[in-house]
C-alpha cells in the first residue's frame, strides 16, 4: 500500500480531507500519476484510482487538476464535477492555482521539486492547492492565492492555514544568476556557491505566505527535499528528468446527508 504523506495542523479537522502521495516502486511508474508525461495513460488512471480508493470518502468526491504551465494564473473552482482526473483534455487550462469552497471537491497539484501549497481557510471553508516553481515563486503566486481568496471568499488571511509540501530544498537546488537574481532582494533564501547560487524555494513561499498575512505558526513546513529523499518522492533534478510526478490534494468532505 502506498504511504500518505500528512500535515499534523490539518489533521486537526475532521472536515478537511488532504495527503500528499510518494512513490511505491511495487505499482506502475513507481506510482506516478502525472498523465502528462508520456506514460501508459490507463495504468496512471489505474494509479490514480488507486488513491482514490486509499483517501476512503464516504461521500463521492469530484477531483479537480490543472494544465500546469508556470504561470501565476489561479481559477476558482465554483462547480462539483471533475476535472483533468481521467483526461488531460478538461483540465483547468493554463492554470497553476486553485481555489474551491465546493464540498466534495479535491483539489491536485502534480509536481517533482517545484514546491506545492496547501491552504485552508478553518472559518470559510475554503481550500486551495498552488504549484510554485521559480517561476510562479517569482510571480508570487502563493500570496495572489490568499488574496483571490480573500477577494472571492471574504476569507480572513489569519485564519488560513497552510502546508507547504516536500520540495527541492536550498541543500540541492542549485541555480544560475539568470535565475538567483529574481531573488535577491530576499538574501537570506540564497546561499552563493562560485558562480551558481542555492535557492530556497519553500523558504520564499513561507515569506510571501506571512508577508500575506498568515500567521507563522499557521504554516506548516514539510522539510523534506525531493532531491535528498528521492526513494520516496520524485525529483526532476536528482532523477535527471524523470517523468514521475506525486500529487499533493486537498478538499472539504461533504456532509452524508449532501450526497
Amino acid at each position: 500500500m502506498p504511504e500518505l504523506f500528512t500535515f499534523e495542523h490539518f489533521k486537526r479537522f475532521p472536515s478537511l480531507l488532504h495527503t500528499v502521495t510518494t512513490k511505491s516502486h511495487d505499482l506502475p511508474y513507481a506510482f506516478s500519476l502525472a498523465l502528462h508525461t508520456g506514460e501508459a495513460p490507463e495504468e496512471i488512471t489505474a494509479n490514480r484510482n488507486r488513491l482514490s480508493r486509499l483517501l476512503s470518502s464516504e461521500t463521492p468526491l469530484h477531483y479537480v487538476l490543472a494544465d500546469q504551465t508556470h504561470s501565476d494564473n489561479i481559477q476558482c473552482i465554483t462547480l462539483k464535477e471533475t476535472r483533468g482526473w481521467e483526461s488531460l483534455s478538461d483540465a483547468v487550462k493554463e492554470c497553476d492555482a486553485l481555489i474551491t469552497a465546493v464540498k466534495g471537491v479535491v483539489l491536485g497539484i502534480l509536481t517533482a521539486d517545484c514546491v506545492p501549497i496547501l491552504l485552508y481557510d478553518r472559518q470559510k471553508e475554503v481550500v486551495a492547492a498552488v504549484h510554485a516553481g521559480w517561476k510562479g515563486t517569482k510571480a508570487q503566486i502563493a500570496s495572489k492565492t490568499v488574496q483571490k481568496m480573500i477577494a472571492e471568499y471574504g476569507c480572513d488571511p489569519e485564519a488560513i492555514m497552510a502546508g507547504i509540501a516536500p520540495a527541492i530544498g536550498r541543500c540541492c537546488y542549485e541555480v544560475g544568476e539568470e535565475v538567483a537574481e529574481h531573488f535577491f532582494h530576499t538574501p537570506e533564501a540564497l546561499t552563493q556557491k562560485g558562480e551558481k547560487y542555492m535557492l530556497d524555494l519553500p523558504f520564499i513561499n513561507q515569506k510571501q505566505l506571512l508577508e500575506a498575512g498568515l500567521k507563522e505558526e499557521n504554516i506548516e513546513m514539510s522539510h523534506t527535499c525531493t532531491a535528498c529523499e528521492v526513494e520516496r518522492f520524485f525529483s526532476y533534478r536528482k532523477e535527471q528528468g524523470c517523468s514521475g510526478r506525486f500529487m499533493s490534494l486537498i478538499g472539504i468532505k461533504q456532509a452524508l446527508s449532501a450526497k
